[in-house]
């Protein structure tokens, strides 16, 4: 059973969303909250699997509340998933340094809200849509100062396994790319992981950003 934390000021959102993951057998939505900071304590009492957090809330926002709940021992299996508008590409970079797996845009299809709850319950980063690459575009146009130091102790091929997660592919892709197995490009991505010290894909895609390791693609 996926159990799902719902945190948004908007009762109408919480409401539509519950509807909808509460009519599959396999997810719970165990609490709501209407700010970040209820949404912290809620995460605490609850330890939901998936935490599908607004980003603009009042008393605390989503970004705050992300940012707390991966500095937190006690959540680490909590998987924040940020839910945005089409105009606030500016915030999801920065959730996602803050330890957002991924972010959902607010007008979702249902089948892909329920697919994007599985992914991120499993700890995988919702990186693929195409809102996503317009967002590093801009964001690394101006990128902060990065050191690539951080990258030193992965091998050849965890780099080109980090530079193509990236890019948003899966572990099959990565495999099919580098003419590996699906198990092998795990292991790679895996073994970044830990080496970068690095809570979850998300964040790795984010330092192989920083330090240069992958690029934005045109278009």
């Amino acid at each position: 059973m996926i159990r799902v934390l719902l945190v948004d000021d908007q009762p109408l959102i919480r409401s539509g969303f519950r509807a909808l993951l509460d009519l599959e057998d396999d997810i719970e939505v165990v609490a709501e909250a209407a700010d970040g900071e209820e949404g912290l304590v809620l995460a605490k009492e609850h330890l939901p699997d998936v935490a599908l957090i607004d980003i603009q809330m009042p008393v605390m926002d989503g970004i705050e509340a992300t940012r707390r709940i991966a500095a937190d021992p006690d959540l680490a299996g909590v998987h924040v998933v940020m839910l945005t508008n089409y105009g606030m590409d500016e915030y999801v970079f920065e959730a996602l340094r803050a330890g957002a797996a991924g972010f959902l845009v607010k007008d979702i299809v249902p089948e892909d809200l329920l697919h994007a709850v599985q992914v991120a319950a499993r700890g995988d980063a919702l990186l693929a849509p195409s809102i996503t690459r317009k967002l590093i575009h801009r964001y690394v146009a101006q990128p902060p100062p990065a050191s690539s130091a951080a990258l030193e102790g992965l091998t050849s091929r965890e780099r080109e396994a980090v530079a193509l997660a990236a890019q948003g592919l899966s572990n099959g892709q990565i495999a099919d790319h580098m003419v590996i197995s699906p198990m092998t490009a795990k292991t790679h991505i895996n073994r970044a992981m830990t080496k970068l010290h690095a809570r979850d894909r998300a964040q790795l895609v984010v330092l192989a950003y920083e330090s240069g390791l992958a690029a934005p693609r045109n278009g």
